[in-house]
């Protein structure tokens, strides 16, 4: 099971899109002759640096569960933790898993795909306060998106949790930082900030 914001990756795709068409003006001078300067180069390094916004935001997160643990990819960071090692999964305002980690302690990590905002989160009880009121059926009174995203999570860990009580003790989670993540942003920042002083200085 593998979710994601659609509306995040869609926009995140526009936004690719649209850096790679300008990309290719800015090389090849589609819309006029090609100019090569610090300047251009700048404003290149400004349309990387959207697209490294755009793989971290939109099209990175994800909510990841597989047989044999439960994945969340943030814009920056990555927590798996064995199925065994979850304690808990909740999802209110946002999807939250609490896991043993490392070093033994228990942990928590937020999910960024299906936040969902107070307000958001009122509607939605309203609205299904509604849909209770015309019939018989099943309860979606303050249900939302990660409300739904935690359920599906906690079946496949009741499929999948090993019996043994020892398998839980041993089991760890782990967070990590994405390398890519972190260098898609870096690298044009720092291009960003120093091709102007290199301008400057010439």
């Amino acid at each position: 099971m593998t979710i994601r914001s659609t509306g995040a990756r869609v926009a995140a795709f526009a936004w690719l899109t649209f850096a790679v068409l300008n990309l290719v003006d800015l090389m090849f001078g589609i819309t006029g002759d090609p100019t090569y300067s610090l300047t251009v180069l700048t404003m290149g390094m400004v349309l990387l640096l959207g697209c490294g916004i755009a793989y971290t935001v939109g099209l990175r997160p994800a909510i990841i569960g597989d047989d044999e643990a439960v994945t969340i990819r943030n814009p920056l960071r990555e927590t798996r933790a064995p199925w065994s090692a979850v304690r808990r999964i909740e999802g209110t305002n946002a999807l939250t898993v609490r896991f043993t980690g490392p070093d033994g302690a228990e942990l928590e990590t937020r999910a960024w795909v299906h936040q969902t905002s107070p307000r958001a989160q009122a509607k939605a009880e309203a609205r299904a306060r509604k849909e209770q009121n015309r019939g018989p059926g099943v309860d979606l009174r303050g249900r939302t998106p990660a409300g739904f995203a935690a359920e599906q999570l906690n079946e496949i860990r009741e499929r999948r949790r090993p019996k043994e009580k020892d398998a839980e003790k041993s089991a760890r989670g782990a967070v990590t930082w994405s390398v890519p993540a972190v260098v898609s942003l870096v690298v044009p920042l720092v291009a960003v900030i120093v091709i102007p002083i290199v301008e400057a200085v010439r």
